[in-house]
């Protein structure tokens, strides 16, 4: 687990280190440009990675005993704090408070990576850094993307956090997906990712989940993981769809896909 705990937090620091560098080369009037989130501008996008990395180095410092738990209203506080902040403030002020969060992943010593528990307050129970990383590199790269995509239709999420993005998935996908949208439940798809390689089940029930793969005969959707990953995001518009994407499914088409995950 240890190992993978720090593959974890070294695809923190390095997409840290990315859109870092993508933040510094922008002018004022690209930070006010929109991004591929609804209704929000690049600086509201780092606004919210600022406010989220604030957010949860809150749970951390708890879960370490060097601070208190926040008290009622807390999140609150945070998002207002920052969403009153000018573009160019929000900017800095996601580069400070990222780089603190990245740094406190970074100097949990092997101990504690392996039995830190965490508790983020919105879970059923604390969990294991490796989860806490993982959640965090979710929202991460996916908003990276939506800044990244405005001047690069072409782009896609970062190699290194992929593997790291599915369990996320498995936990959040039961709140995102739409199955009315896939038409006649229960349907269960196998999903063959490239990139890296896998074979699972999309079930569309009364909820949507990932299973095991059907062992028979099944409709099947061929698509790299990362395009995978973006899709049940809500992030693969035409525009934005990589060549070499299949779907063998009577009567479902890739559409139907994206109407049954319209994003978050």
């Amino acid at each position: 687990m240890t190992g993978r705990t720090d593959q974890a937090i070294a695809a923190l620091r390095s997409g840290h280190r990315d859109l870092v560098d993508r933040v510094r080369a922008m002018t004022p009037q690209e930070l006010t440009g929109r991004s591929a989130a609804s209704e929000w501008t690049i600086a509201d996008v780092l606004s919210h990675l600022g406010s989220g990395a604030e957010i949860l180095l809150a749970s951390l410092d708890t879960a370490l005993g060097t601070a208190e738990a926040p008290g009622p209203g807390f999140r609150e506080s945070v998002w207002d704090r920052w969403n009153a902040l000018a573009p160019g403030e929000q900017a800095a002020g996601f580069i400070k408070s990222n780089e603190t969060l990245v740094g406190r992943f970074e100097a949990l010593d092997p101990t504690r990576r392996e039995e830190l528990r965490v508790d983020l307050g919105f879970l059923p129970a604390p969990i294991d850094v490796l989860t806490t990383a993982s959640l965090r590199l979710n929202e991460f790269t996916l908003h990276t993307w939506d800044i990244a995509v405005a001047s690069d239709p072409a782009a896609t999420l970062a190699p290194e956090a992929v593997e790291f993005l599915f369990e996320p998935l498995r936990m959040l996908i039961g709140w995102i997906g739409q199955p009315a949208a896939v038409g006649d439940a229960p349907l269960v798809l196998t999903v063959r990712t490239t990139d890296p390689e896998r074979r699972f089940g999309l079930a569309f029930d009364e909820s949507t989940s990932l299973v095991d793969a059907p062992s028979g005969p099944a409709p099947t959707l061929t698509i790299p993981a990362e395009a995978f990953l973006r899709l049940t995001a809500g992030r693969l518009a035409p525009a934005h769809t990589p060549p070499g994407i299949s779907l063998d499914a009577a009567g479902l088409t890739l559409e139907d896909l994206r109407k049954a995950f319209p994003g978050f």
